[in-house]
Formats: structure tokens, sequence, C-alpha cells
């Protein structure tokens, strides 16, 4: 006879983090208290009482209550004890210690989400994502016209974003309105049309075209990784609005099979019964699905509730098998279902046990696992152990979630980078940015687009003077915690002449532009993942005076040099990954004190964004440790040069499109592939003037220094300043990506990469052709070969004479552009030695 009094004890103590519920009603609302026990509505609600689930968690209430043994016993109870003291007895005897909410769920009278924290140490949102596209459909659209697919995927999207950071994950019904069989490459036309049939429903708007709901999951999805959000879905039993047969979630499989949500977390709701061998079997084979045995437990029979546990724990690890209560509008369902899985998670381990399937100890593990270490790592949620609940009870209190704001942060910088490259901020309190700042801006001189590297005031001719302001909005999707300064918080803001109407000199708004011409004309999408190299410098005195010098004189990949600069090194790397910002790889570069962190992939604003944040975390973490990092391109003239080389792919569907399809293609690239690619080379010395913005960037474009100084493309020659790539992964003879050289870390990263998707497009457009590739040195070509640009003047001089560039960036923005680098080559040509100054602005 085994003994289980250890194994009882751990399920009887467990504080319990509820995933998965809903809001509680207020005490005079119109829910039926029927629906505490059952799925069921009107009629069918009659016959409730009939249910063994239904007789077995009155009593179970009777008891918690000590009242009158009868339906009418409870009511009255409820009715004369009132709602907050029967919420507190049902939470306390639940010890509930987290729980998040799915608000989207509509109830008469329902109370918001901080009204629950009076009896949870900690309540979180999770964000229905459906509810959302309604509210959005529901409002006016400008100017009293009717939406269109454009209007609101902006909307929506950018709705998304700016709440990523205060919830925990997404949520889709979408099994309730057209079933889980989602087509995950929905056409334009398909959506579009969707749009046009539910706007035509009137309002209040809802969604159930199949088309605009499968658009709606998709694009939710695509935010969902970009975050890090888990996305629950509801699978299996409901309410008769539900089609059983379409909640089967082996109809995800085109979801979980598509590259582009691989990373993106699936939770599988309600055991999705009574397909729970099915979501067992999905669990198993694919890493991103989790699976959530809320309302299983405790709606079924006692058997049926075991047996469903036994189900999922068939073939699904114990670590992604979680506990919620489903609870709604009633505190007794947070109690039921919380008592109930209790008595199932034991019932259900002791025979696991007995069984030979797991020893005492795995047991134990599995219930800490299943009731709150798995929804913690999966929703991010910190908990800590304290003494604060009546009776002097250990309860375990949620801190916060991952990158949630913290309500105590004094200011909030609102970063732009300008045209000249240079990263800027202005901060405001913490108060003011969230009542004034989020909707209106903050005021910003035109001139502030106009600035050049050497002073800070506008450059003649840009058009740009102290005459006139903008507002800086802050993109809240960007919006992060400071790594090195938490009591601070940073986002990157975008230009507006006046909330709704972009101004027409905002870098990130210019490569929206194109990127959305790139995706209406092509279906295409940029990704882009940047190398950011920097010299690393060390304060030194000589002859009395004070300078800076390089960390070390090691050499390319050094060991001794990694391991001196490991401090710093492994500080930036967690303030990265702190901002959801993946380093593939670190090491130490050829200069002295040289080092590169090359960043992953991503849609290419997000890319050009990270590097931004990217360029503030290494400035910053060196301060820090008493250094000074620079992303001049030529710190030392007899070095090395530093730059943030781009990786650039094109994307169709999450699928890699730049990449031929099979072997057949001479060069390891598709059609489409090369006509971008060969666009790009064809406007390499226009792009210049994006990407290697100042003079002392053509100090760096030389032969024989890996940056690439004449006008060829190579395959896998980092002598070329287009290089094609073919990674640790990629088939041989096919290559994944093309990489650009000429781009350093004076750039403004969303107008290098807008001038290389315009460039790219122009090669769509027009069928461009790449040339053989080049295979050795280009310098041993030099007479066949065109010298890229030796100047900065040699590269305005290519802007002046390429309106297709002009055409696609905006030709204010560009005329602006121009003016400042004549600036800079007119003052630079007259103070020979400036340019050392540059390690205090980049």
């Amino acid at each position: 006879m085994m003994d289980f009094t250890v194994l009882k004890k751990a399920v009887d103590e467990a504080v319990l983090v509820d995933a998965h519920a809903h809001n509680l009603v207020a005490a005079d609302s119109t829910v039926p208290f029927i629906r505490c026990f059952s799925e069921a509505h009107g009629d069918a609600s009659a016959f409730a009482p009939h249910s063994v689930s239904f007789k077995r968690s009155l009593r179970d209430i009777i008891e918690l209550y000590d009242c009158k043994p009868s339906l009418l016993g409870v009511e009255d109870y409820r009715k004369s004890s009132g709602l907050d003291s029967i919420c507190s007895t049902c939470f306390k005897a639940a010890r509930i210690s987290a729980i998040l909410i799915d608000d989207g769920f509509e109830l008469d009278k329902k109370h918001n989400i901080d009204w629950h924290k009076k009896f949870v140490p900690i309540v979180g949102r999770i964000l229905r994502i459906e509810r959302l596209a309604e509210n959005i459909l529901d409002e006016e659209f400008q100017g009293g016209s009717s939406w269109t697919l454009d209007a609101f995927t902006e909307a929506f999207i950018q709705k998304l974003k700016s709440l990523a950071h205060d919830i925990y994950g997404l949520k889709s019904i979408a099994a309730y309105r057209s079933g889980l069989r989602i087509n995950v490459n929905v056409s334009r036309k398909d959506a579009e049309d969707g749009l046009v049939d539910v706007l035509q429903g009137g309002k209040p708007v809802r969604i159930a075209n199949k088309s605009l709901i499968d658009y709606i999951f998709v694009r939710s999805l695509e935010v969902a990784q970009q975050f890090n959000l888990p996305m629950q879905i509801h699978t299996g039993l409901g309410d008769k609005d539900l089609d059983l047969q379409l909640a089967n979630p082996l109809h995800l499989r085109s979801v979980l099979e598509d590259k582009r949500f691989s990373k993106c977390c699936l939770v599988l709701l309600h055991a999705s019964y009574p397909f729970s061998k099915e979501a067992s079997f999905l669990a198993s084979v694919y890493p991103q699905v989790y699976l959530d045995f809320g309302l299983t437990i405790p709606k079924l029979s006692v058997h049926g509730m075991i047996s469903a546990l036994k189900e999922l724990l068939e073939l699904a690890p114990i670590k992604k098998v979680m506990f919620s209560t489903d609870g709604s509008a009633f505190p007794e369902t947070f109690y039921l279902g919380a008592k109930k899985s209790r008595d199932v998670v034991l019932s259900v381990l002791q025979d696991a046990c007995i069984d030979g399937d797991l020893s005492i100890s795995e047991a134990v593990e599995a219930v800490n696992d299943m009731f709150s270490q798995n929804a913690m790592k999966l929703y991010k949620i910190n908990l800590i152990t304290v003494s604060s609940i009546p009776n002097n009870s250990t309860f375990s209190i949620p801190l916060m979630k991952t990158n949630v704001v913290q309500e105590d942060a004094k200011l909030v910088r609102i970063i732009w980078v300008d045209a000249s490259g240079q990263r800027r901020c202005r901060a405001v309190p913490f108060k003011r940015f969230n009542d004034v700042v989020t909707k209106n801006g903050v005021g910003l001189a035109c001139a502030a687009m106009a600035m050049c590297s050497y002073a800070d005031c506008p450059a003649d001719g840009s058009n740009l003077t102290g005459v006139g302001e903008i507002r800086l909005l802050p993109d809240l999707s960007t919006k992060w915690t400071v790594p090195w300064n938490k009591q601070e918080e940073m986002v990157l803001g975008d230009m507006y002449l006046r909330p709704g109407e972009a101004w027409e000199y905002c870098p990130r708004e210019a490569l929206r532009r194109v990127c959305r011409i790139l995706k209406d004309e092509f279906d295409l999408v940029m990704n882009a993942g940047f190398e950011t190299e920097f010299f690393l410098l060390k304060k030194a005195v000589g002859d009395g005076k004070e300078d800076w010098v390089p960390f070390d004189s090691a050499p390319y990949c050094s060991t001794s040099s990694y391991d001196a600069a490991s401090p710093f090194l492994h500080d930036v790397v967690a303030a990265l990954n702190s901002l959801n910002i993946t380093v593939e790889q670190v090491h130490a570069e050829a200069g002295k004190g040289q080092f590169e962190f090359a960043l992953g992939h991503t849609v290419c604003l997000n890319a050009a964004d990270n590097l931004v944040y990217t360029r503030e975390v290494i400035r910053a973490t060196a301060r820090k440790h008493g250094l000074l990092a620079t992303f001049m391109p030529k710190y030392a003239l007899d070095d090395i040069g530093s730059g943030s080389h781009v990786h650039v792919s094109l994307w169709q569907n999450g699928e890699n499109v730049f990449m031929a399809s099979d072997g057949s293609s001479e060069h390891g690239i598709s059609a489409v592939g090369e006509k971008f690619m060969a666009g790009v080379l064809h406007h390499i010395s226009a792009i210049l003037a994006f990407t290697a913005p100042v003079p002392n960037s053509y100090d760096r474009i030389q032969p024989n220094t890996w940056s690439g100084a004449y006008q060829c493309w190579g395959k896998e020659n980092r002598e070329s300043p287009l290089r094609t790539a073919c990674p640790p992964g990629i088939s041989d003879g096919l290559v994944s990506n093309f990489e650009i050289k000429a781009f350093d870390g004076c750039a403004n990263p969303h107008l290098g990469v807008a001038a290389i998707v315009s460039a790219g497009i122009d090669g769509l457009r027009n069928n461009l052709q790449l040339p053989e590739p080049v295979d050795t040195n280009p310098d041993s070509l030099s007479s066949k070969l065109q010298r890229l640009p030796q100047s900065l003047s040699e590269s305005l001089e290519a802007l002046e004479k390429n309106n297709i560039l002009t055409d696609f960036i905006g030709e204010k923005l560009v005329v602006a552009i121009k003016a400042i680098r004549k600036a800079e080559v007119e003052y630079y040509s007259k103070h020979q030695d400036a340019y050392k100054e540059l390690i205090h602005r980049y």
C-alpha cells in the first residue's frame, strides 16, 4: 500500500495560478445564478439541476456556506451575506494567488478587472481579439465614411501593440464564430469582402465572417509572436453557439505547421473536451502547444473529469498542462474549479503512482507544475511567498508580469532619431505621459529633423527652421522599462503634424510607407537583421590629459578580449533580452577594442527599432562600466572601421521567398529575390547617402577592409558590398539572405532601410537582373569594376541624380537630407580633426 501523505499535503497546500477566467458581476446583475453550474441557456437551463455535476457542486457550496441544503438556501445566504463577503469566503477557500481574466465576455453589470484585486493579490488581463476588433469597428471612422481593410488593420494592430505590455496574453474564440479551420493565407480580397459583410450587419458589430475571423487571427498571431505573448484558443465544449465539430483542435494544423508562428505559444482551453486525446497528441508533437483544463473541471462528472485529465496526460508533457477555473460571474465558480481540480489532480496522480507511471516525488513536482509553475513560466508571472492574508496563512503573491509598466516609474523617455542618425529624447513625468502625451504627444521644433552631426543647428537649404512645431507621439508598442534604470521607461516616437496626420519628414513613417508599397504591389515583407560593430574605449591619462583609448589591442575573435569585456557583454545581452531583442552572436572584432553583436532578423520596421534600442543599450551599459562605446565608422584612420551590416530577406506567407525553392537556380536565389537584390545593387551609390551619412563613413569604405568598395556582388564574398549568405542550416547551393555592408553606425536605421526597400521595389517593377557574381577580391578587378562613392560628396551627387529614391522616400524629406549632407561635407572639409568628436555623438 503506497503512502500518499506527502502527495496529498502538496495538493492541499498548493497555491493556484488561475490562468483563464472571466469577470465577476454585481449582486443585482441579470445573469441567473444557475449559470454557476451549467453552460445551458434559456429553456435548457431548466434541466441543469438534474445533472450530476450540478448536484455535486451544489452540495460543495452548501458545505462551504454551512447554509440550508437547497439551491434556494444558497441564494438566500448569498443575498444576506453580500457580494464582498461571499467573494472573500470563496477566494480564501480556493487559495488562488493570481487570476488572468478574459474581460471580452459580455456579462450584465460585470466588475472591471481592478475590482477583483480586493480578493486576489494580482489580477491580469487576457485580451480577446474578436472583441477588440468589434469595438474598433463600432467606432465611427474618420469623416463618417466606412472602414477600409487597411484602416481597420492599422487601428487593430496599433491597439494590440499599445496594450501588449499591459496584458498577459491574447485569446481567440474563432471556434465559436467560424471554427478552427483557420486559413493562414486568407487573401486580401476575401478579408475585404468579409469586412464589408460584417459592416452590413449593422451595430453593434458581431464578427462571424470566416475570412475576417481568420484574417484577425493571423494578424494577432504576428503581434503575439513579436511580443512573446501566449495565445489562448477556445477549443472543445461551450454553449449552443458552438459547432462542436469545428472546435476540434486538430483543425489548427495549418496554424501549427506555419513557420511564421512556430515560436508563438498556443494554449488549448477546456482540455479540448471531448477531444482531450487529440489535444494531448498536439501538445506532444508541437513545442508551441500547451493545455488548460479549466471548465472541464468542474463541469463534468467525477468520472468525466478524471478521464479528461488522464487523457491529457497520456501523451502531453506535464510541463505543458495547466490549471484554470474558467470562473465567471459568480465567485462560487472559482471555488468549485479550485476544489474539484485539487480532488481530480490528486486522484489522477495517485493512480499514476500506483500504475508505476510516476514516483511520489515526481507526482509532487507535477502538482506544483500544473497548479502554478507552468502558468508562471508561460505567462511570465513572478511569485513571492508572504504571510499577507487573514489568519497569517502563507500565500504566494505574483509580483508583476515581465515588462508590465511599473506605476512608480518617474520619467518616460520619448526617443527619436534625426536625419543625421543621432538618437535624441524628451523625458516627461509618468503621470503626464499617461494623461496627456499618449494622446497628444510633445511639441518638437521642425528644425529637429535638420540637425547635423557637428552642431545642433538646422542645415541651410533644409527648409526646416525654428519656425513651426510638430507633435512627437509615442508608439506604445515600443515602450519598455529602461534596462539600466528601472525607474524609467523609454518609447520610440512618431512625428505628426497633429494627431492622426503623419509628418512627411518622419523616418519611421517613411519606412512604413515603402513597406506598404512592397506589400500591396508584390505581397512581400522584407525582414532584416543587423550586425552592429562598435569600439569600446577606456579613459587614460597621458601628459596630464585625460583621453579615450581602445579597451584592448587583442585580435579578431580573441578569447582574452572576450574575457576582459565579459561583464560588460553579459550586461548588454541581459538588457537586450529584457527588450525582446534576439542576440545571435557576440565576439571581438578585428579593430583595437572593437566588438560586434549580431541580432536576429525580424520584420524590417522592428529590426530598425531594435537597432535603435541596441545602440542605446550598448552606450548606456558602457557608461555603467566606466567605458565609452562608439559606433562611428572610422574611429582610428589607421585601423579597421565599424559598420552596421544589414542582412535582408523577402517573406511571403511565412516563407522565405528570397531563397530559391530548389537547386535549379544558378545562384540559389529566387527570381523575385534576384530582381530585388538587383535593384539594391543598381541604386547602391545613392543608397550610401542614407547608409553612410558622414564624411568619416568613407574612410571606412575602402578596398581590402571587408566593407565593400566596388559596385558588385558575390557569393560569400566579404569584400563585395552585397554578399549572398548561406548560414548554417541552409541547404548547399541555396542562400537565405543577402548582406549589405555599406551601412554604418551614423545612419538613421529607418531611413537606411527605407532606401533599401525603395531600391528593391524598383528592381521588382523593372525586372532588373543581377550581373555575374564576383568570386575574387574586387580590388584585383579595379579596372573593370566601378568604385563606389569615395566621399560623401560623390554619394550625394548620386542621390541628386536619383529620382527613384526621392519619389519613394518623399521629396521634402530628401531635400532636407541632402542639405544636411552638404553641410557635413563643408564642415568636415574645413575642420580636418573634427571627426574625432563623433565618439560623443555616435
